[in-house]
């Protein structure tokens, strides 16, 4: 994308709030605040200055799920913590609209930047958009269409009310287009998933996190689950675990477990018995830099996340995603990705150690100047609005 000339521009400030809440959001603000930086540090022949505010919302709260992330990716810290903890989504989203709009009334900013699909995405999308202050949404367009998805409410009613949606891929282009958004709109930037990937791989390689696990390449599987369809149900949280434990008796699985999966393995009973299983290793969240270090390096990857669907794909590694639907089809028609169920997992398991390989590229835009595309967006959506 060409260099805007801003040399003949009256000189301007922009402010913006770069909102926060939960571990996959940190990923995609870190690129942003790498673009402002490198941006304002380059002022001399450009009219638009950016003062950014950080706010994290406080919806995840745990260490290992929060503030790791802000020191591994290099974030400063949030300058302002709205702290809403846990609770039902209407009590958190509640929580988050009341703190931000006291931050909004105070701040005044000129946009709100939100990303991803999380309650405090769309909480801070609906403050701002009653209050008049633009919305950009990072990662727009992405549909499930699955309705009993929290996360595809969230981006559905972000969408509908953010003035610039700034999309990964064509498909999601193709989504905001036949809701009736005006094309312009909407930006196709690329993932900025993988601007955070690109930046931090040499450093993950060097985290040495198999070594310290005792592992050897791609001679384990890399498991996450948290999603309430899978975990939050007895019958089937007993046979992914049951199918895990199997697989473990072949070779190692490790297994990070998410604060919500632990729980309601204590709570259905099988907690003491899944940690039975030798080569089942359970540990808490990991941090970044671990996470794709070992990611990078397994024979596969079974998960449910959004995130590692993308970072699979970028880095080659079989994925299975033990979901109905994906948000991010690119991943199957480019990438590594396979979607899985309980009826299927167990042969879609031996297909990969028979050695199936997916055909796979990168699609088009993951190429780490994702945060650069969107600061470009948002000064030449301010300068022509």
């Amino acid at each position: 994308m060409p260099e805007t000339n801003y040399k003949d521009a009256k000189q301007q400030r922009m402010k913006l709030i770069l909102v926060a809440g939960a571990r996959p959001n940190f990923m995609k603000i870190a690129p942003l605040v790498r673009a402002i930086n490198r941006h304002n540090e380059r002022l001399e022949n450009i009219a638009t200055s950016i003062e950014f505010l950080l706010v994290h919302t406080g919806q995840h709260y745990d260490i290992e799920m929060s503030e790791v992330f802000f020191r591994d990716l290099g974030l400063p810290k949030p300058d302002i913590n709205l702290e809403v903890g846990s609770g039902s989504h209407a009590a958190q989203t509640a929580k988050i609209m009341v703190g931000f709009e006291e931050v909004c009334a105070a701040e005044k900013p000129d946009w709100v930047v939100v990303v991803g699909d999380v309650n405090s995405t769309m909480a801070c999308t609906i403050v701002a958009a009653k209050l008049g202050i633009k919305v950009a949404h990072v990662e727009a367009g992405l549909r499930s269409f699955d309705r009993s998805m929290p996360e595809e409410i969230n981006r559905l009613v972000t969408d509908a009310l953010a003035d610039l949606l700034l999309t990964p891929s064509p498909d999601a282009d193709e989504n905001l287009i036949k809701e009736g958004i005006p094309k312009e709109k909407i930006k196709r930037v690329g993932n900025v998933m993988i601007d955070t990937l690109i930046d931090n791989l040499d450093q993950a390689r060097q985290a040495l996190a198999t070594e310290r696990f005792g592992l050897k390449e791609r001679k384990y599987v890399f498991v996450t689950l948290h999603r309430p369809s899978n975990v939050d149900n007895e019958k089937s949280l007993t046979s992914i675990m049951g199918i895990l434990s199997d697989l473990s008796k072949r070779m190692d699985v490790v297994f990070p477990v998410h604060p919500r999966t632990r729980k309601q393995m204590v709570d259905f009973g099988i907690w003491e018995k899944a940690k039975q299983s030798p080569r089942l290793i359970f540990n808490d969240p990991m941090n970044y830099l671990d996470t794709i270090c070992l990611v990078e390096k397994a024979r596969f990857v079974i998960t449910d996340s959004g995130g590692l669907q993308e970072e699979t794909t970028y880095l080659g590694i079989p994925c299975l995603t033990v979901r109905p639907n994906t948000e991010r089809p690119i991943t199957i028609s480019h990438g590594t990705n396979q979607l899985t169920s309980l009826e299927t997992i167990k042969s879609d398991i031996e297909n990969v150690l028979n050695g199936y390989h997916r055909q796979c590229r990168i699609p088009d835009l993951w190429d780490g100047n994702a945060g650069k595309r969107i600061i470009s967006e948002l000064i030449k959506f301010q300068a022509n609005n």
